[in-house]
C-alpha cells in the first residue's frame, strides 16, 4: 500500500502521463502487455483498461486500486454490491444513463454515486441540483458501469445484485470468435496483401489484387462450406438478420485477426461472401501514396470534398485519412453516417461521432436531416447515393459545414453530370449553382498494381474548383472542362497523366497503366509508348 505522500506523488505522476505507461511504471504490467492491448484497442471502441482486464493481463481489484490511486477517489467493484431499489429510485434512469452514473448507497444526506469520469463536475453539479443531495463519487471501469446500465430498464423494480452486473458483463462479450479453418484462410489473406477475399461455391477461395482475382490453390468451396464459413463468422444475432432480409453488410472484429468488412449474400439458392481487411492503423497519406497538398483542403472550414472511383479503389480509405487530418489538427464536432463504420476513429483534438446505417440510424437521409441540429463542424458521409442525400450534403457545404463523402463516378468531372442529372429538368438550374458554390474538390482514383509486386499505388485525377471552373458549372458547360484541360492545369489533372507518371518513374508496368486509362490514346502520347 501507499502512504499519503506516496499517494499524491503517484497522482500527479498520473496527470502527466497515460494510464498505459502508468500501469507499466507500476509493474502493474508489462511492456509487450500494453502494446497488446493498444492493438486491439485500434479495433474495438473500448477503454484501455477494460481491454486489459478482459484479456487477463490486470485483475480487476489491482486495477481498481489503481483508479483510485490515480483519481485520489475510492473505487468500488460493482460485481461485489447490491443496490437497493429504493436507492435506484434516488435518480432518473434517464440520467443514469445519459451520464454512466448509478447510485450505490446513501449516508445522511450524501449519496455515493458510481462513476466512469469522477471529476466530471458538471454533472456532479447537475445531479445535485436535480436530487437534492450531496454526491460522492466513486470510480468504477467502463465495462462494470455498461453491464449495470443494461439490466437497468423502465419496468425494473427489484435493485440490482452485483452477480447479476457481472453475469450481464460476461454476456455482453458478443465478439465472435472464429474457428481455425476459416481462421487460417483469413491469416493468408493478411498476409497476401489482397483488397479483398471472395468465398462463393463453385470456386476456390479467391483473392482480388486491385481489378484481378487469383484464386488460391485449394478444392472448390460447396454451398455447405459457404454456409458453415457465413456462420462462423457472423455473430447469432447477425445470422438471423441475414437469414431474414438474404443480404448483409458490416463490420466486424475478431479478436485473433483483426477488423474486417464483410459483404454476405445470396446467388444461385448458396451463400457468397465479400471480405475487406481493414488495418489497425489509420494509414497516413505518405502511407498511401496520396500528396500533401490534400491536407490543406481537409483543413478548410466548409465545402464539398467528393472522393470517387470504383468499388473496392481505396475510396474509403482516402476519405477516413482525411478525416483523421482533421482530428488531429482542428478542434472541431465531427459526425459520420457510414454503412458500415469501417475505421473506428479515436478523439483527438475533436469528437467524432460515428453513426452506422441501420444501427444508429435508419438511413442516410433520415440521419443527414437531423445532422443540422446536431453541431457538426465537419460531417462524413459513408458515400452519396440518392437526390434527397446530394441535396442534404450541398445545403450544408453551403451553410458553414466541411462536407466529404464518397460516391461511384467514373471520373473527376463525371460527378458534376451525375448530381445534376439526378435532378429533374427544372431542378437542375438551381443545383448547377449550388453545386458551382459548394464543391471545393473533386478526385478520382485508382489503385494499380505496383510493378515489383509490393502491393498496389494509387493513380489520382484532381479537379479543383475555382472562379473560371464554377462559371462552367453554372452555364452548364460542364463537358467543355475535360477537352480544354485535357493536358493539364492548375485546376485539374487527369487520371492519364497519374498514370503516365507512375509508369514513367518504373512504379507500374505498361499494360496496367493502359487497362485503368480514360483516355488511351492520350496515355500512350504522354507515356511515349507507340504501340
Amino acid at each position: 500500500m501507499l502512504g499519503s505522500s506516496e499517494k499524491k506523488t503517484a497522482r500527479n505522476g498520473f496527470s502527466k502521463e497515460l494510464m498505459g505507461e502508468a500501469l507499466v511504471k507500476n509493474k502493474l504490467i508489462t511492456k509487450d502487455q500494453l502494446q497488446k492491448a493498444l492493438k486491439r484497442r485500434a479495433q474495438v471502441d473500448l477503454p484501455l483498461g477494460s481491454i486489459l482486464i478482459d484479456m487477463g493481463f490486470i485483475a480487476i481489484d489491482d486495477f481498481l486500486n489503481f483508479l483510485s490511486q490515480k483519481y485520489g477517489i475510492p473505487s468500488i467493484n460493482l460485481f461485489k454490491t447490491d443496490i437497493d431499489q429504493k436507492i435506484l429510485d434516488l435518480v432518473p434512469l434517464e440520467k443514469m444513463k445519459q451520464y454512466n452514473v448509478l447510485p450505490v448507497s446513501v449516508e445522511g444526506n450524501t449519496l455515493k454515486l458510481a462513476m466512469i469520469s469522477p471529476q466530471d463536475f458538471m454533472t456532479i453539479s447537475d445531479l445535485e441540483f436535480t436530487i437534492g443531495k450531496k454526491i460522492k463519487p466513486l470510480i468504477v471501469p467502463f465495462f462494470m458501469m455498461e453491464a449495470a446500465l443494461h439490466l437497468l430498464t423502465d419496468s425494473f423494480k427489484d435493485g440490482l445484485r452485483g452477480s447479476a452486473i457481472e453475469k450481464s458483463a460476461m454476456h455482453d462479450k458478443t465478439e465472435p470468435h472464429i474457428s481455425a479453418k476459416i481462421g487460417k484462410l483469413l491469416a493468408y489473406f493478411i498476409e497476401s496483401g489482397a483488397s479483398d477475399m471472395l468465398l462463393t461455391a463453385g470456386a476456390p477461395p479467391t483473392l482480388k489484387f486491385s481489378s484481378e482475382i487469383k484464386r488460391i490453390s485449394s478444392i472448390s468451396l460447396t454451398p455447405q462450406d459457404c454456409e458453415e464459413y457465413a456462420k462462423q463468422l457472423l455473430p447469432k444475432e447477425h445470422w438471423e438478420k441475414f437469414l431474414l432480409q438474404k443480404e448483409l453488410d458490416t463490420s466486424l472484429t475478431y479478436p485473433e485477426m483483426g477488423r474486417f468488412r464483410m459483404n454476405f449474400y445470396r446467388q444461385r439458392q448458396s451463400i457468397s461472401i465479400s471480405i475487406r481487411h481493414i488495418k489497425d492503423k489509420l494509414p497516413a497519406l505518405k502511407d498511401l501514396s496520396l500528396p500533401d497538398w490534400l491536407a490543406d483542403f481537409a483543413m478548410k472550414p466548409q465545402g464539398l470534398i467528393l472522393i470517387s472511383g470504383p468499388a473496392g479503389h481505396g475510396k474509403s480509405t482516402t476519405m477516413n485519412a482525411l478525416v483523421d487530418i482533421i482530428n488531429s489538427n482542428r478542434r472541431c464536432n465531427i459526425i459520420t453516417l457510414e454503412d458500415p463504420i469501417e475505421y473506428l476513429h479515436k478523439h483527438k483534438k475533436s469528437n467524432v461521432n460515428q453513426r452506422e446505417i441501420g444501427r444508429d440510424t435508419a438511413t442516410f437521409e433520415q440521419g443527414l436531416r437531423s445532422i443540422f441540429r446536431q453541431a457538426a463542424n465537419v460531417i462524413v458521409i459513408g458515400e452519396l447515393r440518392d437526390k434527397e442525400s446530394f441535396e442534404i450534403a450541398l445545403r450544408a457545404a453551403r451553410t458553414g459545414h466541411l462536407v466529404l463523402s464518397t460516391m461511384n463516378a467514373a471520373s473527376a468531372t463525371a460527378v458534376i453530370r451525375i448530381i445534376i442529372n439526378m435532378f429533374q429538368a427544372h431542378q437542375q438550374n438551381i443545383i448547377q449553382m449550388m453545386v458551382a458554390d459548394s464543391l471545393m474538390l473533386s478526385l478520382n482514383q485508382r489503385l494499380v498494381r505496383r510493378r515489383d509486386g509490393k502491393g498496389v499505388v494509387v493513380a489520382l485525377e484532381r479537379f479543383i474548383n475555382s472562379y473560371r471552373i464554377s462559371n462552367f458549372i453554372r452555364e452548364g458547360k460542364v463537358h467543355q472542362i475535360r477537352s480544354m484541360m485535357q493536358t493539364g492545369t492548375e485546376e485539374f489533372s487527369s487520371l492519364d497523366t497519374s498514370l503516365s507518371e507512375l509508369y514513367k518513374s518504373g512504379t507500374i508496368d505498361f499494360n496496367d497503366g493502359m487497362i485503368l486509362s480514360a483516355n488511351q490514346q492520350l496515355y500512350r502520347e504522354l507515356t511515349g509508348v507507340k504501340s
